[in-house]
């Protein structure tokens, strides 16, 4: 995938030459695959230590306190209206979602060696930070322990923006916003061709990765009868923008058809001068023709359409490469385990034939069964004959031969599969990480998620 955007403010051209500009911009992110590369992102919550609550964004113990602590380290500060909102560094950076949820958005690389060096380093360096400011973090992917309201908001222009439209358009838009926290990867294709066969078996087999990653059992202090809640939320948030694709399925399917998709995705905003003009609602469609109501007579450019790009939240999303987006947030090793997951399936052409296999005859009613059932029920999902416990035993054998063919070792002659050992772990015992937690809640914890901060801070 690209690293830090190098994109020019190119003026979008009107009618068929401007939709061909759009579909020519997603198809130039092909590259041969001797050049694919591995970009993991991962979210986490903050808590103060005394009192477990999320820090706000001011103040001597807060978010931003903390992004100017990690400047040490050479990240550069990126500012807001004059305040530190992210920051970046060797084409990686990191971010703030809605409440203050920390993300490192990491640099394209490699080999997933290098990507869990990665991660290792971002959490040395933001523990050293955040311990003298009485700050810890934790990766679930739903917050256990406070309520909406008591969460805070970040002073960025566009979260603004889509607090105010997410009420319009679903039920826990808000949530998601300020409660979750996810994990993903982001890899890249070699063609037109190559991009649908990876598109179609990533999104048949993302409620597997859903049921592995599952890790969000609590809401407000309780049980709340889902192992991924975080999961759940997606279904109430935006129907516009989020879910399965089914048009993915379909003959014919291929860059244009995506463009046609994102292309009535209603926007949220257009960005110019450095803030953000509230568009929410409207049609990206109308802005081509330079009819936008939020902004009349103008015209977009393809900075605008890059923007534009990122408001779709689908379960797998095609910018210049695939995002995996299906995973909850969890404990370091697992984010390791997500890029070797999806890498070992899609980055080796005998194990994407086998996971094409595994996947070819699931009838679309068939997946969206899984995806709306995992939430809840996890590997115990049946499905056909068996489980999806069945389904994600056989998906991490696939994964693990891919890892191994590939061939990446470190020092020590260990090839990638190494980083699906927590996964492996898991399906073997059959329990999801949520179930532990779940059993610990029930037991040693004595009904209380306030041990959760210090057992599983990072």
């Amino acid at each position: 995938m690209s690293g830090p955007s190098q994109l020019k403010d190119v003026p979008i051209e009107a009618g068929a030459a401007g939709r061909a500009q759009l579909v020519e911009f997603l198809s130039s992110g092909a590259r041969p695959a001797d050049d694919w590369k591995i970009g993991t992102e991962h979210e986490k919550f903050g808590f103060r230590t005394d009192d477990l609550r999320p820090p706000p964004f001011d103040g001597e113990r807060g978010i931003e306190a903390l992004l100017k602590g990690l400047v040490q380290f050479g990240w550069e500060p990126v500012e807001e209206h004059g305040r530190v909102i992210a920051l970046s560094r060797d084409g990686a950076s990191v971010s703030l979602e809605p409440a203050g949820q920390l993300e490192l958005s990491g640099a394209p690389l490699d080999n997933l060696h290098q990507t869990c060096r990665e991660a290792a380093t971002h959490l040395h360096e933001m523990r050293s930070v955040a311990g003298p400011l009485g700050l810890g973090f934790l990766g679930m992917g739903f917050q256990p322990k406070w309520r909406r309201d008591e969460m805070p908001w970040m002073p960025k222009g566009r979260y603004k923006i889509m607090r105010e439209y997410m009420p319009k358009v679903g039920s826990l838009g808000l949530d998601m916003m300020t409660r979750t926290s996810t994990v993903q990867v982001n890899l890249d294709v070699s063609s037109e061709a190559d991009m649908v066969r990876k598109f179609r078996v990533s999104l048949a087999l993302q409620p597997i990765a859903t049921a592995l990653f599952a890790d969000s059992p609590f809401t407000e202090g309780k049980p709340n009868g889902y192992l991924s809640y975080r999961s759940h939320i997606w279904t109430d948030t935006d129907a516009d923008r989020t879910g399965l694709l089914d048009f993915v399925f379909e003959d014919g399917f291929g860059y244009e058809r995506y463009v046609d998709y994102l292309l009535d995705v209603p926007m949220y905003f257009v960005y110019r001068d450095g803030r953000y003009i509230d568009a929410a609602g409207q049609s990206f469609r109308d802005y081509l023709a330079g009819k936008l109501p939020a902004y009349p007579g103008h015209t977009p450019t393809l900075v605008d359409w890059a923007d534009h790009m990122t408001t779709a939240f689908p379960e797998v999303r095609l910018k210049k490469y695939l995002e995996m987006r299906g995973a909850d947030s969890g404990p370091w090793n697992r984010i390791c385990a997500l890029p070797a997951f999806w890498t070992g399936l899609l980055y080796d052409d005998a194990a994407l034939d086998a996971a094409w296999d595994l996947v070819r005859d699931f009838s679309v009613e068939e997946i969206h069964a899984l995806r709306d059932g995992v939430p809840k029920h996890a590997f115990k999902l049946p499905f056909r004959d068996g489980t999806v416990l069945d389904l994600a035993r056989r998906a991490l054998q696939i994964s693990a031969h891919g890892l191994a063919r590939r061939n990446r070792v470190n020092e020590n002659g260990s090839d990638e599969s190494i980083f699906l050992g927590p996964l492996m772990e898991l399906v073997e015992a059959g329990v999801t990480p949520a179930e532990r937690k779940l059993e610990l809640f029930h037991g040693a914890w004595g009904g209380s998620v306030d041990p959760v901060f210090k057992e599983f801070e990072y």
